[in-house]
């Protein structure tokens, strides 16, 4: 074991420590052991325990410890603390920029048990309101995270979506004459993508990769002849599973479409090729029939400075109608979400005479008295029914108690939806991508629900969630459920996640007829007012 390994050590003892308010003094000893130990030039792996006591620094206590550590490849004392802490919060303390004291802060006060969670806060400017924070610190902390987790060899679509595109660009801008596409898992716009695959129509190609900021990416690139470009471009896209279903009878086709009609299929749009419920999908539908961002009219879940958002309610309504969009749907958070500044119910009603005020300013253009009400542990929601019937439509989230069983993370989704208030069951799993898996749910029981109480489903268009998970979107759309593809922005900036929730849609063959959003603003406020009659 290398000195630099033994100090790894007692660093992070002292880090642990420091998060649970031990002694000062022995948190001092060991961060000093930690520098010592990293920068002698002893090496500590060949000295006997009674030679460490006389190396500056190291005293009879660490030097047990090192004794320890290299005779059985732990501390005991280290185990005890780790047994104590979240390895979420572990991971934490790795993240560069983030010691002990602040991940205490985030752990006791912001409720962040991992560095998803974390960087989730810092997207929801949620950490700059807390004391010792600020905006410069929570964004040199998001960087730091999406820097760590980029170098774990899986990556967010939405963080390589512009980096890979410009690849392309620098190729065609020195080689215009080639043909040359993104393939693979990025062509099907996969949630999270392992590589990026490049496609030349030239077989003796290469090219130098300039690198990303933050990224080093591992880059695929498969050549084919130029006349087998469309071929190999069919062959490269899908699955294994898709793919085993398409006879490509000839290098002669001059498109994909092609290719699907000599199988006696309709084609079959690049992001659905999953071997799936494809083929089952386009017996019924068309691929003309699914939705496009240019379908959406108006963005329901998002937030503002009533709650946890960065941008003021008018700043928020102003931004959506700038973008062309016929109706925004606020929800603030709820009163249960205390951590997110949420609304009791004074604050209800001051909001909605606001968005009296502004709808009358910015009309035709509408503002929806929406809220993202917490649903408790017992599946309840978190105001009474006086307070439920004020607004237009509700997103049901669950936002605590996240560490549930099946049953009863799926009993608890269903109570909700049976509330009927309940327009929309908001993020269904609470995942977030590589970083928490979110509560298991049975997602047939909880779409059949939402079918039986006529509730639609969110598509939760933050890049980092992407919930409901695309591959259940065919199964609601049997049972007639409508999904609505919501930003969940807290500023303004973040209603340009719809283009991942469209991603997102796409791959699991949404069709514009059950989007919510995609409805006008009279149908859609028909269809909340149908809603609250029943």
């Amino acid at each position: 074991m290398t000195n630099k390994e033994i100090a790894s050590y007692f660093k992070l003892t002292a880090q642990l420590m420091e998060l649970h308010n031990e002694n000062p003094f022995k948190i001092k000893s060991y961060t000093n052991a930690a520098f010592k130990i990293a920068k002698s030039s002893v090496s500590f792996n060949e000295v006997s325990e009674n030679e460490l006591v006389k190396i500056d620094g190291i005293g009879k206590s660490i030097a047990e410890k090192i004794t320890e550590l290299l005779n059985s490849g732990s501390i005991a004392y280290l185990e005890e603390l780790l047994l104590k802490t979240p390895q979420g919060i572990v991971e934490m303390l790795s993240v560069k920029g983030i010691g002990p004291s602040k991940v205490k802060i985030i752990w006791q006060d912001l409720g962040a048990e991992t560095v998803g969670e974390l960087l989730y806060a810092c997207n929801e400017n949620r950490l700059a309101s807390i004391k010792g924070f600020g905006q410069k610190t929570q964004e040199e902390i998001r960087k730091a995270i999406e820097y760590k987790i980029s170098s774990q060899g899986k990556y967010h679509y939405a963080s390589i979506e512009n980096y890979a595109e410009d690849l392309i660009r620098q190729i065609r801008k020195q080689y215009p004459e080639l043909r040359i596409s993104l393939t693979g898992e990025i062509r099907r716009k996969c949630e999270i993508i392992s590589q990026i695959d490049v496609l030349v129509g030239k077989p003796d190609f290469s090219f130098e990769f300039s690198k990303s900021e933050y990224f080093t990416l591992p880059i695929n690139l498969i050549t084919c002849l130029e006349n087998e470009f469309i071929e190999a471009l069919f062959n490269t896209t899908g699955t294994k599973t898709h793919n085993s279903k398409i006879n490509v009878l000839t290098t002669n086709c001059k498109s994909e479409e092609e290719i699907y009609q000599t199988n006696n299929l309709p084609y079959i749009i690049p992001e659905m090729r999953e071997g799936l419920d494809e083929f089952e999908w386009v017996k019924k539908y068309s691929s003309d029939a699914i939705v496009k961002h240019s379908d959406l009219k108006g963005i329901l879940h998002n937030h503002s400075t009533w709650s946890d958002g960065a941008n003021t309610l008018e700043e928020m309504a102003l931004y959506c109608k700038e973008l062309g969009f016929e109706y925004l749907g606020i929800c603030d958070h709820s009163k249960s979400a205390f951590y997110a500044n949420g609304l009791n119910e004074d604050r209800v009603l001051a909001q909605q005479q606001e968005i009296d005020t502004l709808n009358k300013q910015l009309q035709p253009f509408t503002i929806f008295k929406g809220i993202e009400s917490d649903i408790l542990f017992d599946g309840s929601l978190d105001y009474t029914n006086d307070i439920l019937k004020t607004f237009d439509f509700i997103v049901a989230s669950v936002h605590s108690n996240l560490k549930m069983d099946e049953q009863k993370a799926t009993e608890r989704l269903i109570r909700a939806v049976e509330n009927p208030y309940t327009t929309i069951l908001g993020h269904p799993t609470g995942r977030l991508l590589l970083s928490r898996q979110g509560y298991p749910i049975n997602h047939k029981k909880v779409i059949d629900a939402c079918a039986q109480n006529t509730v639609a489903i969110e598509l939760n268009a933050n890049p980092m969630r992407l919930d409901m998970d695309w591959r259940w979107i065919y199964y609601a759309m049997e049972k007639g459920v409508n999904i609505a593809i919501n930003p969940d922005a807290h500023n303004k900036q973040g209603y340009h996640h719809m283009h991942y929730g469209v991603c997102a849609a796409r791959k699991g063959g949404l069709i514009k007829s059950m989007t919510l959003n995609a409805f006008s603003k009279e149908e859609v406020a028909t269809y909340f007012s149908l809603k609250k009659s029943r």
